[in-house]
């Protein structure tokens, strides 16, 4: 039985939580979620976190890097890394939505095409991926974004599952995503947790980001049995209605993400940054009084 290798990789400024995922028979590996540093006062983008994710990937095959879904509050470093290890670029197919959004607000350059075609795999629901002796499973779980999807990760041969969540659950002491941006909902965010923790109670869940609520130390790994006994959000017990009410009064209260602009800019471009103005420079569209 191969069970896979997964290391996690934690960014303090925004919280974002990346993984390498490897199958250790084949050396096939996946890179989930990976983050472009960008320093927002300097408007300069770094790739530190990158190179460690590159570092810890060497002797590997990196056959996918995927993304849970469009970040808000992150640049994708996921060209970056195409550029430098191969792999396929995968995200479910539901980003086609979020760039139809999102393409009037950030008025996206004439001729960008809103098909999801800067990526170069779509997730369906139910679609699977062959990564060495592992296989990996596509579940959409929208709600945040109509893009999310869970990565359900396991041996060909059997044993415990591995669910990469992005930000549909959080830690069981944060508790869940906000669903206040294009296409968000908080009452299809419940129905796909609660797909999610349909799961196997020892199913491993790896979260997109950690907040560290009360300064603890950093967390980014719970189980399905842990999230139904005690998220403060969403354990068994709570009703759809109440988490909705819960939610939707939550978000209201909630400042933009700082690189929620920057971010839409580059990551509905498969971690493209935006193409180059008649000088050579680049330049982000920060839409004034639209959102």
């Amino acid at each position: 039985m191969s069970e896979p290798e997964i290391s996690g990789f934690f960014e303090p400024v925004t919280g974002t939580v990346s993984y390498l995922v490897v199958d250790r028979a084949s050396r096939a590996a996946m890179i989930v979620d990976p983050v472009l540093d960008y320093d927002w006062r300097a408007g300069r983008t770094s790739t530190r976190s990158l190179e460690a994710i590159a570092k810890a990937a060497e002797g590997l095959r990196v056959e996918f890097i995927a993304e849970t879904h469009p970040h808000a509050d992150h640049l994708s470093g996921a060209r970056w890394l195409k550029e430098r290890l191969g792999g396929k670029i995968v995200i479910g197919a539901g980003i086609a939505a979020v760039q139809r959004a999102w393409a009037p607000i950030l008025d996206l350059e004439p001729g960008f095409a809103c098909d999801g075609s800067q990526f170069d795999m779509l997730l369906q629901d139910g679609a699977r991926l062959s990564l060495g002796e592992l296989d990996v499973a596509a579940m959409d779980t929208p709600g945040h974004t109509p893009a999310c999807v869970t990565l359900v990760v396991a041996a060909r041969s059997g044993g415990r599952k591995h669910a990469f969540v992005g930000d549909a659950l959080f830690m069981p002491d944060y508790g869940t995503a906000r669903t206040d941006f294009p296409g968000g909902s908080a009452r299809t965010l419940y129905r796909s947790i609660r797909r999610i923790l349909s799961l196997p109670e020892d199913t491993k869940l790896y979260t997109a980001h950690d907040y560290q609520p009360g300064g603890r130390a950093v967390a980014f790994v719970t189980t399905v049995g842990e999230q139904r006994r005690t998220n403060v959000h969403v354990k068994d017990g709570i009703s759809e209605d109440s988490f909705v009410e819960m939610r939707e009064a939550r978000d209201a209260k909630l400042d933009a993400p700082n690189l929620l602009l920057p971010s839409i800019n580059v990551n509905v471009r498969g971690g493209n940054l935006p193409p180059a103005a008649a000088n050579g420079t680049r330049y982000f569209k920060i839409p004034i009084d639209r959102i």
